[in-house]
């Protein structure tokens, strides 16, 4: 998926576009997406693709909506050497929006934490 920056930011809300295009962090804690428990889809903001299932959503005391494993396919990974350290930056692997970070302290099976900022992601829910 190709769209020029300015249809970006026509597309996107501010917040959005701060944290899908600029690689950007919503505050801990401010995601309702925190609270969402239904059954259902993430998905991503930016372009609408599909993302994690909410059966590998948990709860992670981060402040940000966490989940052990991504749809396969879903997402990409690239090096973040940003704040002083080196992470695993996870984008939607459709429009190559920044969603977050995955970190190795995550529950089984996969031990992984899917850390993604809320406001990057949508819920779909199974009606």
């Amino acid at each position: 998926m190709s769209k020029s920056d300015d249809e970006w930011k026509y597309a996107l809300s501010p917040s959005q576009y701060a944290v899908l295009r600029q690689h950007g962090t919503e505050r801990a804690g401010t995601s309702p997406l925190l609270d969402e428990h239904r059954d259902g889809t993430f998905v991503c903001a930016g372009c609408g693709a599909p993302l994690f299932k909410s059966e590998t959503k948990y709860d992670s005391g981060s402040g940000w909506p966490s989940f052990w494993a991504a749809i396969e396919g879903a997402v990409a990974t690239s090096q973040d050497h940003s704040a002083h350290m080196v992470r695993t930056e996870i984008h939607c692997s459709v429009c190559g929006g920044h969603l977050g970070h995955v970190f190795p302290d995550g529950p089984e099976p996969t031990g992984l934490r899917f850390c993604m900022n809320g406001i990057a992601l949508a819920f779909i829910p199974i009606t």
